[in-house]
């Protein structure tokens, strides 16, 4: 009588195929940070303002200015994800132990938990 191990890690060539999608996410979220800053900048040095344009400048740059740090956020937890990889850590759940299935990781690369994983913690935060 067989018993099937349970995989505790992604293979070599998994984590490569994460790595490769990883890299091309950090290198779009790059791309929409540098073009937010550069958004912000622009609307800085215009100094043409009426008093209505610049309120609505105002809030434009403050949108924009929490975009950034998304981005920013966003670009962290990739590069946190790809260390992950390196440690050969990546895809395992920090509460269950057990690998996040494939297609989590495809859609949330930066995933550190499974959706159990995620219901344990939920769970505990509201006691």
């Amino acid at each position: 009588m067989s018993t099937k191990q349970e995989k505790v890690r992604y293979s070599d060539e998994e984590l490569q195929e994460f790595k490769e999608l990883i890299e091309a996410k950090i290198e779009s979220a790059q791309a929409n940070y540098e073009r937010l800053k550069d958004n912000i900048m622009v609307d800085e040095s215009n100094p043409t303002f009426k008093m209505m344009e610049e309120g609505a400048s105002t809030l434009q740059k403050e949108i924009s200015s929490q975009q950034a740090q998304r981005q920013l956020d966003f670009i962290r937890k990739l590069q946190a994800a790809l260390v992950r990889i390196e440690n050969k850590t990546y895809g395992v759940c920090r509460i269950t132990g057990k690998l996040i299935p494939k297609e989590r990781l495809l859609a949330v690369p930066h995933a550190t938990l499974s959706i159990e994983g995620k219901e344990i913690e939920a769970k505990s935060k509201k006691q």
